[in-house]
């Protein structure tokens, strides 16, 4: 495992399967929100963006976490690694209301700077339909650029917890 993306919706755990993974591999964390978002949740234009996933994705090791499934062609072909983390989609609003919550007002760790939490009723809706929306995506996204890569796809807390113990052994 030398550069692993992250993958899934908002509220699964990513970011926190992300952090605890590059503590125990010592891999380099990228959280992409960090990168795409400007300050005042200002989104980076396309094209630099898209220039941006293509120089990080250029590094010899990595671990990327976030969709961002436009920059796939530039992750997926160099990705060893594909962690598909998705849970109920009720657990996902959960998640992002309680986390919404919790760092109201404040920048979180895994965001941009200058990218105060908010609430944000169409990112609620989002999440709510991502299943449908963007899942699918995902899979296409992975056939399309990702078939060499390990997929590991952690559907539970329980599993995630499983694969990093047995790593860690």
């Amino acid at each position: 495992m030398k550069r692993v993306m992250i993958i899934g919706p908002s509220g699964a755990g990513k970011s926190t399967f992300a952090v605890a993974l590059a503590r125990q591999t010592g891999l380099p964390l990228v959280h992409l929100d960090q990168e795409y978002w400007q300050p005042g949740w200002v989104e980076t234009p396309e094209a630099e963006w898209l220039a941006k996933v293509e120089k990080l994705a250029a590094r010899e090791t990595w671990i990327m976490e976030g969709g961002y499934s436009s920059s796939f062609p530039f992750r997926m072909p160099r990705a060893d690694t594909i962690f598909l983390i998705t849970r109920p989609r009720w657990l996902y609003i959960c998640r992002v209301i309680l986390r919404t919550l919790k760092h109201y007002g404040r920048v979180r760790p895994d965001l941009g700077t200058g990218c105060p939490e908010r609430f944000n009723w169409e990112f609620l809706q989002w999440v709510w339909n991502y299943d449908k929306r963007s899942l699918p995506g995902l899979y296409e996204g992975i056939r399309k650029f990702g078939s060499h890569a390990h997929l590991i796809e952690i559907t539970s807390d329980t599993q995630s917890r499983t694969f990093l113990e047995d790593l860690a052994q």
